[in-house]
């Protein structure tokens, strides 16, 4: 019995530590090389595989007859998909003798696609999860072989909840990958009507729009905070990175954008209901780590940029 591991980020380190826990062979691990553009935060899978004597490879395409042709040598039992970013087709789904699963970060149907653990914050989720599913050629659509949930705190940032889902993701490969190669997994079929699909997420769709409820302001600030690409504004021709933020409900009638007051605790600003506390904030291009004072940014009657491109 054997299993092939496609997968990146932390999630996939995650399930290469269930697997060699679980004793079950690895003959290979296909992944990712790093971006330098990319603020990478997470663990690497590669070094981790090369910690335990494992081959690693990173196609261009997984689906290019040479992957193919690899794969259908080492004739794996499963290929586990943890995180991979690259769409498996057909092909490569047919490899594997058991069954080809991909481990995906929300409660599904809800929220297939790009980017799960932002879009749920985004939304206000109060509750979240995993879910291990057949693949099939449309994304995050194929049967459910488990799930468990996690409950997603108002404090949540978007590493947060990234971390409460790595331990879920760990607990239900446990459970479930044993039963996959032993044939006692349950197969679920989704219900396809309750189903919800989200797209990849870009640093513009981090842009505030006063005009929302404080509630959705501070959604949006805690689902992109660092190491994200934060949410942001515009103020005397400068982009304002907000990295810690507070709704709060009421609020003296001024136009939403326009800071009330500026204190110790940060710069409280009018939204279209409520307002929002603005804690942390940096210039563009900075991070937590480059936070500047409130009160050298803002002062109260300030009226903030609303020119939003709403995500």
């Amino acid at each position: 019995m054997s299993v092939v591991l496609c997968g990146y980020h932390n999630m996939g380190c995650t399930a290469l530590k269930v697997l060699l826990e679980l004793g079950v062979p690895v003959p290979a691990v296909l992944t990712h090389r790093d971006d330098p553009d990319e603020n990478r935060w997470f663990d690497s899978l590669a070094e981790l595989a090369r910690e335990n004597n494992i081959p690693v490879y990173f196609p261009d395409n997984i689906n290019d007859s040479r992957w193919i042709k690899l794969l259908t040598e080492i004739a794996p039992d499963i290929l586990l998909s943890c995180y991979f970013r690259q769409m498996i087709k057909q092909q490569v789904l047919d490899v594997p003798r058991l069954a080809a699963v991909n481990l995906h970060g929300s409660l599904l149907p809800k929220y297939r696609g790009r980017c799960p653990v932002n879009w749920q914050l985004v939304h206000g989720e109060k509750k979240s999860g995993v879910t291990l599913h057949h693949m099939v050629l449309q994304a995050d659509a194929g049967d459910i072989v488990g799930q468990k949930a996690v409950d997603v705190p108002e404090t949540d940032t978007a590493v947060d909840l990234f971390s409460r889902l790595e331990s879920a993701a760990a607990d239900v490969l446990r459970e479930y990958i044993p039963k996959l190669l032993d044939g006692t997994a349950p197969r679920i079929v989704q219900d396809h009507s309750q189903a919800t699909y989200f797209g990849g997420r870009r640093p513009e769709d981090g842009r505030i729009d006063w005009s929302w409820d404080a509630k959705r302001i501070y959604n949006l600030v805690r689902a992109v905070a660092w190491p994200y690409p934060g949410a942001f504004f515009e103020k005397d021709g400068k982009r304002i990175m907000v990295w810690e933020a507070e709704a709060r409900d009421d609020a003296p009638y001024e136009s939403p954008g326009t800071v009330i007051s500026v204190g110790d605790e940060g710069a409280l600003v009018r939204a279209g209901k409520g307002s929002v506390l603005l804690k942390t904030v940096s210039y563009e291009e900075g991070s937590p780590e480059d936070a500047v004072n409130t009160k050298q940014v803002f002062s109260a009657g300030d009226v903030l940029g609303n020119d939003a491109v709403r995500p």
